[in-house]
């Protein structure tokens, strides 16, 4: 069996650093895209990285379609499944979300579960983990799920949640439960590896584009995407993460701390540190449905247990001040801020 891994969404933030780990790594890797016509950006953006293109390459998937799944896991021994929509805008139906992560996860797991692949990956998130509880004095763990009947768990949390258990229900039932692995990172901040900034980066780049006079009081988890690549790559043939999820963050941070550590960093940017008050974001809610949709997060703080992230790797993972000025400068050296 050769060093194949297939990694779909390969041109997604998280999946253009698991290729790079990859092929740095020594793997071979076959990368999925919606789209052949963004193969040359790819491969552009990780040579640029210092990659080994040499042993890259693309095939089109879609999420929603049959075709290629097969033909894909051909030769392939471990399957990194990153590909998942994205939005920072609940769709009006939350099924324009929810329908293609579960249908693509259903498909990459079937596909793999059908070849000889040895270890699938999935990247879910903690938003499978964080929504919906009732009770948040405590840290998280990966022993929790998201709760899909409150109404706190939106389109993007429940499309994550439904997605990860069905990748459990299927290795399941064909008796390989320890052949999947789970990462759930936090939100992903880090180094970009081309001019997309996609939605990860939006968090920093709205602090530094001088736009905010204030930001909201909202705190989240974040992590590195260096981290997060690492410890998908740990779980391919980790023994003690097979049949495991683990939770990917470095710590909890607010908008307002946020800002204060991209501040030193960024002198010559106006980066706010002021924290807008409710009562003013909900009147803004009234007319804004991006704020609406995030009026459930304020003042409130979701802790989870990050600690199985560090022991897989058997090293602390970048601080969130390092992966958020990461994030920062990259926007910058793109000319994105």
């Amino acid at each position: 069996m050769s060093d194949r891994v297939l990694v779909t969404g390969v041109s997604g933030f998280l999946g253009g650093h698991l290729a790079l780990q990859l092929l740095n790594a020594g793997y071979s890797v076959r990368g999925s895209v919606r789209q052949l016509s963004k193969g040359e950006a790819v491969r552009q953006a990780l040579a640029r990285a210092g990659a080994d293109i040499s042993r890259l390459e693309l095939v089109a998937l879609d999420l929603t379609r049959d075709a290629g799944w097969a033909e894909a896991m051909a030769g392939v021994r471990f399957v990194q499944h990153a590909a998942s929509p994205f939005v920072l805008r609940t769709p009006r139906d939350p099924q324009e979300l929810i329908a293609p992560a579960v249908q693509g996860t259903r498909r990459a797991v079937s596909a793999a579960l059908a070849s000889a692949v040895e270890r699938i990956v999935l990247t879910s998130s903690i938003a499978a983990i964080q929504y919906g509880h009732a009770d948040y004095a405590r840290a998280l763990t990966e022993a929790d799920w998201s709760n899909l009947q409150s109404p706190a768990t939106g389109a993007y949390p429940a499309s994550k949640t439904l997605a990860e258990q069905a990748a459990w229900a299927l290795v399941d039932a064909a008796g390989r439960h320890d052949d999947l692995a789970v990462i759930n990172p936090a939100a992903i901040l880090g180094p970009l590896l081309d001019d997309d900034p996609g939605t990860s980066s939006m968090l920093v780049r709205r602090l530094l584009d001088g736009r905010l006079p204030a930001v909201p009081r909202i705190s989240f988890s974040v992590v590195d995407v260096r981290d997060v690549a690492a410890l998908q790559i740990d779980a391919m043939t980790n023994p003690a993460a097979g049949g495991q999820r683990c939770i990917a963050s470095a710590g909890s941070v607010s908008m307002s701390e946020l800002g204060a550590l991209l501040r030193p960093d960024f002198p010559d940017r106006r980066i706010p540190t002021r924290e807008l008050p409710d009562w003013l974001l909900r009147l803004v809610a009234l007319v804004d449905r991006d704020v609406r949709d995030n009026l459930g997060e304020l003042g409130r703080i979701k802790r989870v247990d990050g600690s199985r992230g560090p022991q897989r790797l058997g090293r602390p993972l970048i601080p969130v001040g390092d992966a958020a000025i990461a994030t920062g400068k990259s926007l910058e050296a793109f000319g994105l801020v």
